[in-house]
């Protein structure tokens, strides 16, 4: 939540997408969060969360996980506890990761994808990925710790044209 003083202390990471035509193999977007050292910001991840890897702490969370964009409202959501993390950790990069199982799959060959990060009631970003429409993942924001230990959010939209597991691992060096 958002709060003058207190920065942001808990935000909402959601993504959805409308399933794949009629007889086509579905197209899975997944989630990637990536926490970051304080002294190494654009390192490798002191943590990496996604649909096969938990946050050891407990400070991120996937609520609910899709394979093909079907059922109703957000496909998938996570929660960053940001107020729980670590002092040593200084910087969470939000990320999505198109899933490349059977060819290419780019954020242009996916209907409708979106995702929205949230504080509370505070919609801090929200994207349809149509300028990194080629890409096969994207950087979606960031989340910063200052020298007070105040958490902010800087949106962050980067194309990449990787597989998600490379993707998870470089997401932070920009």
């Amino acid at each position: 939540m958002s709060v003058f003083g207190k920065g942001i202390e808990k935000a909402e990471v959601r993504l959805k997408w409308d399933p794949a035509p009629y007889g086509a193999d579905p197209h899975d977007l997944d989630l990637v969060i990536a926490v970051l050292r304080a002294d190494d910001p654009h390192g490798a991840p002191a943590q990496l969360v996604h649909f096969g890897r938990r946050s050891p702490d407990g400070t991120v969370v996937l609520n609910r996980d899709s394979r093909d964009g079907k059922g109703l409202g957000w496909d998938e959501v996570m929660t960053v506890e940001l107020f729980r993390m670590s002092e040593a950790n200084g910087r969470v990069v939000v990320g999505v990761a198109a899933q490349q199982t059977d060819g290419r799959l780019t954020f242009a060959d996916v209907a409708a994808p979106r995702v929205q990060i949230v504080a509370g009631y505070e919609v801090l970003a929200e994207e349809d990925f149509a300028s990194v429409g080629g890409a096969t993942a994207a950087t979606v924001g960031e989340f910063v710790r200052d020298a007070g230990g105040l958490w902010s959010f800087r949106p962050l939209l980067r194309g990449f044209d990787a597989d998600p597991e490379t993707f998870a691992e470089t997401m932070g060096t920009a």
